[in-house]
């Protein structure tokens, strides 16, 4: 009997995925196992492997957007007759095609999953653009090779007619020493610099469509107002670097801003919030999600239980995630669950900003760079280390005299670190 494959809901914000391209064609036999085509969503890029043996006999949409439960194809035995299965379906909003019926089975596709980034492919060198013209090999697997810096002549594929497919270059890279992912003092990287950046129009990714579509919501669903406070640094600085004396794991001043931002959470219960229109939800876990700047956008991946973490775990955890988010290994499930945010642009000399609320947190805490000036201090003038954090408020949940209050715990916590390391 003809099986129908609908493009599934991966995560909780996806409304549609993106065809890029399918690695089978109607008529061609297909195995369980077998990489049907490279969908990307709002968070992921896909590989989607059939779970039948069969004929695909019938491709919904050759490329382009298909809304969630939009009919991707159909697999059944050669000769058979699926046209029975689309009667009665008209064509769905996002679906290019009328083909649809209302019965799906998301089971049906097995994911092989890897963080979104933009499909093209990145700018390879003649060799290896001779090399591609040789060897088959999917959009995927050529784009992932290229973020590796991998020659794809080096790789033996495992598709149908030694087609390289992106298992076969995480195989190779496995094989291979790790590189070590670095990361600036504040454990969050830049965005890298290219010299071949294409000018013109370019397609919106997935993952641009959703950071549009959710901070447009945001911000103008969402009442912000935004406070702002200056912290004295110099016992933070002179922490950092005594813990950094004797410790194996070097502390970022990141990390004591998220330890900070954790215990003043816990101490200010109401800022650890979200907005769900005809409910408050109070949250009793402290997640804190860390933005993290990747090529198409922003990625934030979710430090859980942060409160509970000694800086040690917390610096370790971030490097980790960075790293992910950069070599766009990033599961959906670091990347949810988040109960408050913060964006530090510190590292590129930022000394203040503020930042558009990331949905579901009542809260977002943009975090400047430390800057030498003159202060008064006992009445004299004198050079200190100071900071500008700003807090972004949704003022459904959060009141000014609440937020006022969690950045005075933030403050007394970072001018006085033994609060946050006993």
């Amino acid at each position: 009997m003809a099986e129908i494959i609908r493009m599934p809901r991966l995560s909780d914000t996806m409304e549609e995925g993106n065809i890029v391209s399918w690695l089978k064609k109607e008529g061609d036999a297909v195995k369980s196992g077998d990489v049907l085509a490279e969908v990307e969503t709002d968070k992921a890029t896909m590989e989607l492997e059939s779970f039948f043996d069969g004929v695909l006999l019938y491709i919904g949409v050759p490329s382009g957007p298909v809304a969630v439960d939009g009919i991707i194809a159909i697999i059944g035995q050669k000769g058979e007759d699926y046209k029975s299965l689309l009667t009665g379906e008209s064509a769905k909003p996002q679906v290019e095609k009328p083909a649809e019926k209302p019965e799906a089975k998301v089971e049906e596709i097995k994911i092989a999953q890897k963080p979104a980034a933009d499909v093209s492919v990145a700018p390879e060198t003649h060799q290896q653009a001779i090399g591609d013209q040789r060897l088959k090999a999917s959009p995927l697997a050529k784009t992932f090779a290229a973020e590796a810096g991998i020659s794809l002549e080096q790789i033996n594929g495992s598709g149908d007619q030694g087609r390289i497919i992106k298992k076969d270059v995480e195989n190779f890279i496995s094989t291979k020493p790790t590189q070590t992912v670095t990361s600036s003092s504040n454990n969050i990287a830049a965005l890298p610099v290219s010299n071949n950046f294409a000018y013109g129009d370019v397609p919106v990714s997935q993952m641009r469509k959703t950071i549009a579509r959710r901070l447009g919501e945001s911000k103008f669903s969402a009442p912000h107002f935004y406070l702002t406070i200056e912290i004295n640094m110099d016992n933070a600085v002179e922490a950092r670097k005594s813990i950094n004396e004797i410790s194996p794991v070097k502390i970022s001043f990141n990390d004591l801003v998220v330890k900070a931002s954790a215990a003043a959470l816990r101490k200010h219960p109401n800022i650890n919030s979200s907005w769900f229109g005809d409910k408050i939800t109070y949250h009793k876990d402290i997640n804190i999600g860390v933005a993290v700047a990747v090529e198409d956008g922003l990625l934030v991946p979710v430090i859980n239980h942060a409160d509970l973490k000694s800086l040690s775990n917390i610096n370790q955890e971030v490097k980790e995630l960075a790293g992910k988010a950069k070599s766009k290994k990033l599961t959906p499930q670091e990347m949810t669950g988040n109960t408050f945010t913060i964006s530090n642009l510190g590292m590129f000399d930022i000394e203040e900003f503020t930042a558009i609320i990331n949905p579901p947190d009542a809260c977002i805490l943009a975090v400047g760079s430390i800057i030498k000036k003159p202060i008064v201090k006992n009445d004299v003038i004198v050079i200190g280390n100071m900071m500008k954090v700003t807090l972004s408020c949704d003022h459904r949940v959060v009141d000014g005299a609440s937020g006022a209050q969690f950045l005075q715990s933030l403050k007394a916590m970072l001018e006085n670190p033994v609060m946050i390391i006993v």
